[in-house]
């Protein structure tokens, strides 16, 4: 039976699975990370410890799995990027994390050339994605080497190709979306022409072999971003099926099939894979911070863990409204000096109040998306799969349910991401099979449907929101 090596190197964490022929887990080994958060809204991670994690979580997935594996696959985190010497493969600057914020000036600078951007990618004009980023490291950090999202350089250490796959190139803000190729139109406008590029590969090519994991060589293939990856494995494979995964963001997806449709709604198109020679698009909603959010609801002592969430969190806030914008709003604000808000709250608030208000804070931002999501669609969502460590928190799943007004799914596994690799694994090594084939159908582990009343939604949604447009640097 075959076997794959999914890597799923994230931002809170590496995880390695060895998945066989049906899809089914064989082993799993994780290695934890915690990027560094700086003054001024820098982000940033060492390059050295993503590498070594991806080792590491792996040899120990194929020693507790016990058997021979066909290809190992890489899940990446989309935008974030670093400069590194490409003879050596040293990195020279940290990992500029997706959440990184320093990158603002340089799309400031930028603003006349928005529109065309937007036309062009599919994307919004905003520090998440990799050009701005890219651009910030040689105006700040350095000019040396080459400048490439951690996908390309994890896959050149592992076997010395250059490349990156089409969902990653897409979220870039260089790929022409329609064509699936770089653009010198924007390489120049982000003084970028100069840059050495990495090939742009599908997500089932195999593009090279590694030893890197102990033993016989093996080949590298299954590239693909980490919100694609979940898409995939939770089989929304037809135009309208979304996900959401609730990780250290909160990131929404819909499938649309062949057509890069360009939101209207402020959200963002990508490439979600390219498969058999096909490229799916997908339209997307980013939550800068959801478990991030948890996190520092711990650092600050409002919880004495993630897992205590449902515990501590009161039934009701009270009153007590949360807007977690503790990295900027994402879609559709898109709003990087955004701060985080805490209003309603009187003498009789307790901290299980402001835990509620965090947790109604996070659904609030997955269900404006989800509106929005249906409004590009033409047609409202009608029901939302999810994924990610926060969906433990049946208090969070209750509330997106309710705020959303539709059933919310969980995917009955915690690794949706390294399995979409795998499956994009499978495809490359046996021509027979078809993405309908290597994700298969699942049963949700748990669905939550909605039990507020329409009303109290809408009342809730009405005052979040305009809670939200406070907290908006602008105001």
């Amino acid at each position: 039976m075959t076997h794959v090596l999914a890597v799923d190197q994230g931002t809170s964490g590496t995880k390695a699975i060895v998945v066989d022929g049906a899809g089914h887990v064989v082993s799993i080994a994780e290695v934890a990370l915690r990027p560094a958060y700086l003054p001024g809204g820098g982000v940033e991670q060492d390059p050295e410890a993503l590498w070594e994690s991806v080792v590491e979580a792996g040899r120990r997935a194929l020693t507790l799995a016990g058997v021979r594996v066909d290809a190992v696959a890489l899940a990446n985190q989309g935008e974030t990027v670093l400069a590194w010497n490409r003879a050596t493969g040293r990195p020279l600057t940290p990992a500029i994390v997706w959440q990184d914020r320093r990158a603002e000036t340089v799309c400031g600078g930028l603003l006349a050339s928005a529109e065309d951007v937007a036309r062009r990618t599919g994307l919004v004009l905003d520090p998440y994605f990799s050009a701005p980023k890219m651009a910030w490291i040689r105006a700040n950090l350095t000019r040396e080497g080459v400048v490439t999202t951690t996908d390309t350089w994890l896959v050149h250490r592992l076997c010395g190709a250059f490349v990156t796959d089409t969902s990653t190139a897409s979220r870039s803000l260089l790929l022409d979306l329609d064509s699936a190729t770089w653009s010198e139109e924007l390489l120049e406008l982000f003084g970028l022409a100069d840059e050495q590029l990495p090939g742009i590969v599908h997500c089932d090519e195999i593009i090279g072999e590694t030893t890197a994991f102990g033993g016989a060589p093996i080949p590298v293939t299954g590239l693909v971003v980490d919100q694609q990856a979940a898409l995939l494995a939770e089989s929304c494979l037809d135009p309208g099926a979304a996900k959401c995964t609730f990780g250290t963001g909160a990131f929404l997806l819909a499938q649309l099939g062949d057509d890069a449709v360009r939101s209207t709604a402020g959200l963002t198109t990508s490439v979600a894979w390219t498969l058999r020679g096909r490229t799916s698009y997908c339209a997307d909603g980013q939550v800068y911070t959801a478990a991030s959010a948890v996190r520092w609801a711990v650092d600050l002592g409002l919880l004495p863990a993630a897992d205590q969430l449902d515990a501590v969190a009161a039934t009701d806030s009270a009153g007590v409204l949360c807007v977690p914008a503790l990295a900027g709003l994402a879609a559709p604000w898109w709003d990087a000096s955004a701060t985080a808000t805490i209003t309603g709250m009187t003498l009789g608030s307790s901290r299980g109040h402001v835990v509620r208000a965090l947790v109604e804070g996070i659904a609030a931002q997955v269900a404006c998306l989800a509106e929005l999501v249906g409004r590009d669609l033409g047609q409202p969502l009608t029901r939302l799969r999810v994924d990610g460590g926060l969906t433990r928190s049946a208090a969070l799943m209750q509330a997106q349910a309710d705020l959303a007004r539709m059933p919310v799914e969980v995917y009955p596994s915690a690794h949706a991401t390294p399995l979409g690799a795998a499956a994009c694994a499978r495809l490359a090594l046996d021509p027979a099979l078809s993405p309908t084939d290597v994700v298969g159908t699942w049963t949700p582990e748990r669905t939550f449907e909605p039990v507020w009343s329409d009303e109290r939604a809408a009342d809730f949604l009405d005052r979040w929101r305009r809670a939200a447009d406070h907290s908006r640097s602008e105001e």
